[in-house]
């Protein structure tokens, strides 16, 4: 039997602690537009989408679990990458996460490419990547 085909990602849901603080974060950080609010008995939800790629992302605050910082190195999510289009654009990138007080590495060039690491509220890992493969 054949594999069948899927044609991207439709949307990317991360568990946070504070879902107001996080959607706050990712709009003045990452500039996402705040699209709704979702509220379930076990969670509430606040869905966002980055317009220039189409990327929604959920964040998730669960009722009743304690927030944990994130940590890669547990089963799950390692980090979530976001390309961009040129090397010059991750010099721009670490002007503004300085500019806006988020902690970052160096911009880390390799032979694939090269890489702006900074983490959320929850200290879940993200990063901008530039890749030369491609």
């Amino acid at each position: 039997m054949d594999t069948p085909l899927f044609s991207g990602i439709s949307h990317l849901d991360l568990s946070v602690s504070d879902v107001e603080a996080s959607a706050a974060w990712y709009a003045r950080v990452l500039g996402l537009r705040r699209l709704r609010q979702v509220t379930f008995p076990e969670r509430s939800m606040v869905v966002l989408r980055h317009d220039p790629s189409g990327l929604v992302i959920g964040l998730n605050q669960h009722r009743g679990f304690p927030g944990e910082p994130f940590d890669e190195r547990r089963a799950g999510l390692d980090h979530v990458g976001f390309a961009v289009e040129q090397r010059v654009d991750l010099d721009i990138w670490q002007e503004r996460l300085t500019a806006l007080g988020v902690q970052h590495s160096p911009v880390a060039d390799t032979e694939a490419g090269s890489a702006l690491v900074f983490r959320d509220p929850d200290h879940i890992q993200l990063e901008l990547w530039w890749s030369k493969l491609s």
